[in-house]
């Protein structure tokens, strides 16, 4: 089962987000406190520089506005001359909030115009170009479409495999003997999916009861501890699902891989492998094999086509030298 989600996103949010290295936004409010509940809608920025001119026609005030150095010297030029019309009227609108780059100040009529407005107001060291980059990667995957499946998503091999089936069939067991083969865990039971630049899944586990397994008769373990960092990941992109299902003798299963089965997720073709479960199968071997297959096939190397034209190449071959034989 999948269940699709809305995002509510507000500027306080954004302010408490944990972000590290590249991702870091480095931001702290200085004026507008009571609007830090207002929420941001759209992943786009704005820099109103037409605005502070006194252009308003089409103005994306829906958006986060920056101020940079630029910006931030008309400001200046505009509180000289003791014009403050522009400003007023563009916090009429109901912005989510502004952010003054290169650690700037705003002016004292601009900070007193957005205090009045309750539009919060906020300041990061990053340069204005760096802070868009980031502002934007960070948003896109905020507001990108999202689903939370039932499954079990480890790193085998660099390939990331989201093992999915009914209760009980035995995929955190699986995924445990894979972290006993120097795999990775990213999530058990709830993974959390978002499709981020168009066409690419990337999963993460529930931040609740991330890294941990739930495994029937042994109760919660924890992985990191367990087995220490190298075990886990934070996230990793879906690039093959392995379906598991208790072994039906009526069913025929696929034995030479010429069809390429997919299941779509949020809109994206995933690569998908059916493993029937019974004993004497080593599961954790067979997603092993998948995995290195896969990896094969994004390489350009297809084991089950280039079987499928050897047989067709000997068997063309067979009939050609029947044919010569005959006619001797």
């Amino acid at each position: 089962m999948a269940r699709s989600e809305r995002q509510r996103f507000t500027v306080l949010d954004l302010l408490q987000l944990d972000l590290k290295e590249n991702d870091a936004l480095d931001l702290r409010c200085i004026g507008g406190r009571p609007g830090l509940v207002r929420e941001i809608e759209v992943t786009e920025i704005n820099r109103p520089g037409l605005e502070l001119a006194g252009f308003f026609e089409n103005f994306a005030w829906q958006r986060i506005q920056i101020f940079g150095r630029g910006e931030n010297a008309f400001l200046q030029r505009l509180a000289s001359e003791g014009r403050t019309e522009n400003l007023e009227r563009m916090f009429t609108f109901r912005i989510p909030c502004c952010v003054f780059t290169h650690s700037q100040q705003p002016t004292a009529d601009f900070a007193a115009l957005a205090e009045k407005a309750e539009c919060p107001v906020l300041q990061t060291t990053l340069s204005s170009s760096e802070f868009t980059m980031r502002i934007l990667r960070v948003l896109s995957t905020i507001f990108a479409p999202r689903q939370t499946v039932h499954g079990t998503l480890v790193e085998v091999f660099g390939i990331g495999v989201l093992i999915q089936g009914d209760s009980g069939v035995g995929k955190s067991e699986t995924a445990l003997a894979l972290i006993e083969r120097s795999h990775r865990l990213v999530a058990d039971d709830v993974v959390e999916i978002r499709r981020v630049s168009g066409n690419i899944l990337m999963g993460a586990g529930a931040q609740v009861v991330s890294h941990h397994m739930e495994i029937r008769g042994l109760g919660i373990i924890n992985i990191s501890h367990l087995y220490g960092v190298g075990a886990i990941r934070d996230k990793k992109q879906i690039q093959l699902v392995c379906q598991l299902e208790i072994w039906d003798p009526l069913k025929n299963y696929d034995r030479i891989g010429a069809e390429e089965n997919t299941i779509e997720i949020l809109g994206v073709h995933v690569p998908l492998v059916l493993i029937p479960i019974k004993p004497g199968r080593n599961i954790p071997v067979i997603i092993e094999t998948a995995a290195r297959n896969e990896r094969l096939k994004k390489m350009g190397y297809h084991s089950a086509k280039e079987f499928n034209r050897n047989v067709q190449n000997w068997l063309e071959t067979e009939s050609t030298r029947a044919i010569f034989l005959s006619e001797k």
